[in-house]
């Protein structure tokens, strides 16, 4: 009985992944434990990452909130999503997680409650953000990039083909209609990221309402 229920919650996830349009289809848990509607970011920027706080990208936080301070003003959100399937690198609750972010990075951005953004369990959201964005290649002139991507390529010669979230601190790129733009995987800095989100802080946006028309 528990397997068929686990089949048809999936199934039920599928199909909702698969009808999405747009970020804005997909609800999601704050820190504070309330069901969110993702559509309350329309017509913003938004940068969504699955983070850890016992990492070796988790310095990347005082970059993130170094942009988000930079660029909030001009309609730039970040949204962290907590995920401790990588080395177990994102323990405790996310109340702790929180309290740890604000005192060592001092962090403003709004942080969700712990997701699973890999297997039977991912979050509906990052199944559609995958399926839009496949993975695009550690940086192999950083020291850490080059040894993932050799890690990864002894576990699987194929691996660069699954779209699936490599590690933590992988970023999406999202525009002001809530259409995936660009992936950027763990080595990426703020700023590599940053050209592109002053391209979708620019772009005019017209009144389609189905698909996107940012440019």
């Amino acid at each position: 009985m528990r397997r068929i229920a686990l089949f048809c919650l999936m199934t039920v996830a599928s199909v909702l992944t698969s009808m999405a349009q747009s970020v804005y289809d997909f609800n999601v848990v704050d820190d504070n434990g309330k069901e969110v509607s993702l559509s309350q970011y329309k017509g913003k920027v938004l940068l969504i990452v699955n983070t850890a706080t016992k990492c070796g990208f988790t310095p990347q936080y005082k970059e993130l909130q170094e942009l988000y301070e930079q660029y909030r003003a001009q309609g730039f959100e970040i949204l962290d999503f907590p995920c401790n399937q990588f080395g177990q690198q994102a323990p405790g609750s996310i109340r702790e997680i929180h309290q740890f972010c604000t005192a060592n990075f001092n962090i403003e951005f709004p942080q969700f409650d712990k997701i699973e953004v890999n297997g039977e369990h991912a979050h509906p959201l990052y199944t559609f953000l995958k399926s839009q964005k496949g993975f695009c290649g550690f940086n192999t002139d950083d020291k850490i990039g080059r040894f993932l991507d050799e890690r990864f390529k002894q576990q699987d010669p194929d691996y660069a083909k699954n779209p699936d979230i490599k590690w933590n601190f992988t970023k999406f790129l999202v525009s002001k209609d809530g259409c995936v733009l660009q992936r950027f995987e763990p080595t990426a800095t703020a700023k590599d990221m940053e050209q592109d989100i002053q391209a979708a802080l620019r772009a005019n946006c017209c009144e389609k309402k189905d698909g996107c028309c940012c440019k």
